[in-house]
C-alpha cells in the first residue's frame, strides 16, 4: 500500500510538472529555485539539476563545457527547424560553423553595420508616427519587423524575402516547441502529433523554400565584388580537418538559424524594454536627455552609439527582468563533480536565467526596474555570471556585441523622437516559448515628441 500511495503521489506529481511544460516552462520550475544556489531533484527517475549560484553556473558551463552538450530535450525541439546549424551543432561540427561565423562579429566588423541598424529604425519610427496616437500598437510586432530588417540588410545583402510570411513562420514554430519539451519529458515519440506541430512542418517548409532559393541563387551569380556577408563565409568555409565545403542545407540551417533567432531575440529584448521605460518616466526622461546630449540635438549616426551608455544600462535591465532566452539546458555526457555531488553521465543540467537575474541572493529588490545597476561601479562589484542574458560558457551567443549596438541604435532613434505608453495597467505575463514571450500582446499608444 505505502508503495502504491508513493507510485501514485510520483505520477501526480509529473504530471503536473508536464502540464506546467506545456503551459508556461517557467512555471514547472520548482519553486525552491529562487532560494538555493543548486537545486537537485529527479523525474521519472532521471536527474535534473538546476543551478543559480554564479560560481557554480561558471564553473559548470566554463569548467565542465567539455563534458555538455545541447540535450535530446533542445534537439528535439529545435533540430527540426534549424537542422545543424550553429544552435543545435555539436563538437567539431560546431566548432567549424563558428570559426567561419566568427569574423562577422568582430568589433570593427559589427561597427560597420551600425548603420543599416539605424536606418532600420528610423523606418520603425516612421511607421509608429503613421499609425497617430490613439491607435493601439502590438510594440513586439513592430521591433521584430525592425531586427528582421536588420538581419536580412547585414547578413543578407542582396535577400528578398517575405518579411511578413518569414515573421510569422517563427512564430508558429516556437509556439509549439513546449510540446515537444514536454514530450521528452515522458520519453514520447517524435513522430507523435501535437497542437501546432502540422502548422509549424508547414512554417518552416515555407522558410526554408525561401532561403534556399536565395542560397541557390547567390551560388548561381559567384563572389560578389562587395564586403563579404554571412552567405559569403558560409559558401568559402571549409572544415580544418577534411576540408569539406557546406551543403546548401547545412547554409539554409544557418541562415534560418540567424534569421529566427537573431531577429526574435532582440526583438523582443526591446519590445519589454519600451514597456518598462514606457512605465518609468524618469528612465525616458535621463535616457532622452543623453541621447539628445550625445546627438547634439541632430539625427543618431553610428559615431553615437557607443557613447550612449545610459542607454546601454536600460536595455540590459531590460534583459535582466525580461532576459530574451531565459534558460540554458545541458545534459551531461560523462559523470563530473558539482558543488561536491556527482553529477552522472545523462543527467539534466538546468541554468534558470530569469531566476538567477531575480534571485534575492544576488539582487536588491529584484524585482524593480533600475538601470543603475548596471553603472560600471556596479558591474565590477557582481560576479560576471549573475547576469546572462546572451549565455555563458564556450557557447555564449556569438552575437553578443552585434545585439547590444543594434538594441542601442534602435533605442535611441525611437525614444529620441517619440513617447511610449503603455496601454495596460500591468504588463502581460511572460510565457517561455525557447524566448521569452509576452502571454498576450505589449499594447501601447506611441506619439511623437517636440524636440526643444
Amino acid at each position: 500500500m505505502t508503495n502504491f500511495v508513493s507510485t501514485l503521489r510520483e505520477t501526480r506529481r509529473v504530471a503536473r510538472a508536464i502540464a506546467a511544460t506545456i503551459r508556461n516552462p517557467l512555471e514547472a520550475l520548482p519553486p525552491a529555485v529562487y532560494e538555493e544556489p543548486i537545486l537537485h531533484t529527479r523525474i521519472l527517475k532521471r536527474a535534473m539539476i538546476h543551478v543559480m549560484d554564479p560560481a557554480l553556473i561558471q564553473e559548470l558551463l566554463v569548467g565542465n563545457a567539455a563534458r555538455l552538450d545541447k540535450g535530446r530535450a533542445v534537439r528535439r525541439a529545435l533540430s527540426p527547424a534549424l537542422g545543424d546549424g550553429l544552435l543545435t551543432a555539436e563538437g567539431a561540427s560546431w566548432r567549424w560553423q563558428r570559426q567561419a561565423i566568427a569574423p562577422l562579429f568582430r568589433p570593427d566588423r559589427v561597427q560597420a553595420l551600425v548603420a543599416p541598424m539605424i536606418k532600420a529604425a528610423e523606418d520603425c519610427r516612421d511607421r509608429l508616427r503613421a499609425h497617430g496616437p490613439d491607435r493601439l500598437v502590438a510594440i513586439e510586432q513592430e521591433t521584430a519587423r525592425t531586427t528582421f530588417d536588420v538581419i536580412v540588410e547585414t547578413m543578407l545583402a542582396d535577400a528578398t524575402f517575405d518579411t511578413d510570411t518569414m515573421i510569422q513562420g517563427v512564430s508558429n514554430y516556437v509556439r509549439q516547441t513546449n510540446w515537444s519539451l514536454a514530450s521528452n519529458m515522458v520519453g514520447a515519440p517524435q513522430w507523435l502529433p501535437h497542437p501546432g506541430k502540422r502548422r509549424a512542418e508547414k512554417s518552416n517548409a515555407i522558410m526554408r523554400r525561401q532561403i534556399n532559393a536565395h542560397v541557390a541563387a547567390r551560388r548561381a551569380k559567384g563572389a560578389r565584388d562587395a564586403t563579404p556577408d554571412l552567405l559569403d563565409h558560409l559558401l568559402s568555409a571549409r572544415d580544418p580537418e577534411t576540408g569539406r565545403a557546406m551543403t546548401d542545407s547545412e547554409i539554409t540551417d544557418n541562415l534560418l538559424t540567424f534569421l529566427a533567432a537573431g531577429h526574435e531575440t532582440t526583438a523582443l529584448g526591446l519590445a519589454w524594454t519600451l514597456d518598462l521605460v514606457g512605465r518609468h518616466p524618469g528612465v525616458a526622461a535621463r535616457a532622452r536627455d543623453e541621447i539628445l546630449r550625445v546627438t547634439d540635438g541632430g539625427p543618431v549616426a553610428p559615431r553615437h552609439i557607443a557613447q550612449l551608455g545610459y542607454l546601454k544600462q536600460v536595455f540590459n535591465e531590460g534583459m535582466r527582468l525580461y532576459p530574451p532566452a531565459p534558460m540554458i539546458s545541458r545534459q551531461a555526457q560523462e559523470a563530473f563533480t558539482l558543488d561536491g555531488v556527482t553529477i552522472e553521465a545523462g543527467s539534466t543540467l538546468v541554468v534558470p536565467i530569469g531566476v538567477v537575474h531575480r534571485h534575492s541572493a544576488l539582487w536588491t529588490d529584484p524585482e524593480r526596474f533600475d538601470p543603475e545597476r548596471f553603472s560600471p561601479e556596479q558591474e565590477k562589484a557582481r560576479h560576471r555570471y549573475a547576469f546572462m542574458p546572451f549565455g555563458a560558457g564556450p557557447r555564449v551567443c556569438i552575437g553578443n556585441i552585434f545585439a547590444l549596438s543594434e538594441a542601442v541604435a534602435i533605442l535611441a532613434v525611437l525614444l529620441r523622437d517619440l513617447d511610449f505608453a503603455p496601454a495596460l495597467a500591468v504588463p502581460p505575463r511572460p510565457r517561455m516559448d525557447i524566448t521569452l514571450r509576452p502571454e498576450s500582446s505589449l499594447l501601447m499608444r506611441v506619439s511623437s515628441r517636440r524636440l526643444h
